[in-house]
């Protein structure tokens, strides 16, 4: 019996011609930068490229120069990220080594430069003529205000305006806002900056919640009141 090879089409016939054309002159077609491109338009996207090693060059040069750029902004993240995290650990020592609750107050306001504040303040609602003895440093604000700004159940806002109301001073761009669960009348810890967004990064605002939530622990403990 004759056996016969199976019969392909031209085009696949030309397919296998290429191939083979290929397998036997690679090194010189790895140095013709045109087919290349259009072997591979998505790696060589120019079909006019002559000279290869320089095409080369300049893309690797181009793709380190990227990841460098990738590299150094991690880095300043992490570091800025450590800067931060240092100071809310200072921050909270110092509230355990407060000895009166006006010392808490002091602290609470003076923080806010290690968090990259100008201000900060520490906001109860209600009215001045019914100010407690010893709140000296403690800025009242309206009744509402605070489930007006965060919602009922809001712990935290990052707003761009209300320095005046908040701060006493309109100079501020930027504002963190943590709600204070020490029980009746609502309270905020806020704080300032001129600097436009400076409160967007959410490493920070980690941060500064948890000194909030030291804060909080302080102040109920100053002021003997059951915890939450």
């Amino acid at each position: 019996m004759t056996e016969h090879a199976p019969s392909r089409s031209q085009a696949e016939a030309a397919a296998e011609a290429v191939k083979a054309y290929i397998r036997m002159h690679r090194a010189k077609l790895a140095r013709d930068g045109e087919i290349l491109a259009l072997l591979l338009p998505e790696r060589f996207q120019s079909g006019e490229i002559r000279d290869l090693q320089r095409h080369i060059i300049e893309r690797l040069a181009g793709e380190n120069a990227t990841l460098r750029r990738e590299r150094d902004g991690m880095r300043l993240a992490r570091d800025g990220a450590m800067r931060l995290g240092d100071g809310v650990k200072q921050a909270v020592l110092d509230l355990v080594d407060a000895r009166s609750f006006e010392d808490v107050i002091a602290i609470a306001k003076s923080s806010g430069a290690r968090f990259g504040a100008d201000r900060a303040a520490l906001c109860v609602e209600g009215e001045e003529s019914a100010r407690p003895k010893g709140t000296t440093g403690i800025r009242l604000i309206a009744s509402g205000l605070v489930d007006a700004l965060l919602g009922r159940d809001g712990a935290a806002a990052v707003l761009s305006s209300g320095s005046s109301v908040l701060l006493g001073n309109g100079d501020c761009r930027s504002l963190a806002t943590f709600r204070l669960k020490i029980g009746d009348p609502a309270a905020l810890y806020v704080i300032g900056a001129r600097e436009e967004r400076r409160f967007d990064d959410e490493q920070m605002i980690a941060d500064l919640t948890y000194f909030a939530r030291a804060l909080e622990r302080a102040i109920r403990a100053w002021l003997d009141l059951p915890k939450f």
